[in-house]
């Protein structure tokens, strides 16, 4: 891969590398953008961004990407332009478990956020389609489906099942229609 394919980070000063994120990463961000816009940014109550740098921690700098943050209003103007990275801590900061993601990275992932200032991380992790929540290094919940996955105090009134973040799953029979296709090539 060339570096123009590759999304970096800033951790303690070192740029790090990280490949793109897979499809399924990217679809099931972008249905978590939907369902937090239509409520936040839908009732005016705050604001949805994907992949935007969050200033974590200065000397030396630590500059992250959350996969998709949520910054209520008192932190963020519904108005002001964002043109460089975020100064303040989203309210809420979602990161979804890519292929090449180990969950014990994300676990230190979500305290990192934590400690610096977010109120709440959810830890989307497609393979057992569940969300790992946290609410303080020693707060975590766990939800799978068919749980629903709720804003708490955060974004009260949020509410969605997770077959709405993951999407339906795969049948005996989409899996077989998969055999057959990839057989008759």
């Amino acid at each position: 891969m060339s570096q123009d394919d590759l999304r970096s980070e800033l951790i303690r000063g070192e740029l790090c590398e990280m490949p793109p994120p897979s499809g399924e990463h990217s679809e099931i961000a972008g249905r978590l953008v939907s369902l937090l816009r239509a409520v936040a940014a839908n009732e005016q109550r705050g604001r949805v961004f994907t992949d935007g740098g969050v200033i974590v921690d200065r000397d030396p700098d630590t500059v992250r990407a959350p996969d998709v943050s949520l910054f209520l209003t008192e932190r963020l103007s519904p108005t002001e332009r964002v043109t460089g990275y975020f100064e303040v801590a989203p309210s809420l900061v979602v990161e979804v478990k890519s292929p090449s993601d180990r969950v014990n990275q994300l676990h230190d992932k979500a305290l990192m956020w934590l400690n610096a200032g977010v109120d709440m991380v959810w830890v989307v992790l497609p393979d057992t389609r569940s969300v790992d929540i946290y609410r303080s290094d020693t707060e975590t919940v766990t939800v799978a489906e068919p749980d629903t996955l709720d804003g708490g105090d955060v974004l009260p009134g949020f509410r969605c099942d997770l077959a709405d973040i993951f999407g339906r799953p795969p049948t005996p029979a989409d899996q077989s229609s998969r055999e057959q296709s990839a057989a008759d090539e």
